[in-house]
């Protein structure tokens, strides 16, 4: 009984940590759009294109 409920833990544990991963990974991608549109207005603007 005591193995079953650890391996229990263990899955929750890790499916958990998995989900978080995912995660910082999505927010890393939207951050790394949003920087790239922002380094785009900076171009047009140091073009005189604002």
């Amino acid at each position: 009984m005591k193995r079953l409920i650890a391996l229990m833990l263990l899955a929750a544990f890790s499916a958990g940590t998995l989900g978080a991963c995912n995660t910082m990974a999505g927010a890393g991608k939207d951050v790394q759009a949003v920087g790239e549109k922002v380094e785009e207005k900076a171009e047009d603007c140091k073009d005189g294109k604002c």
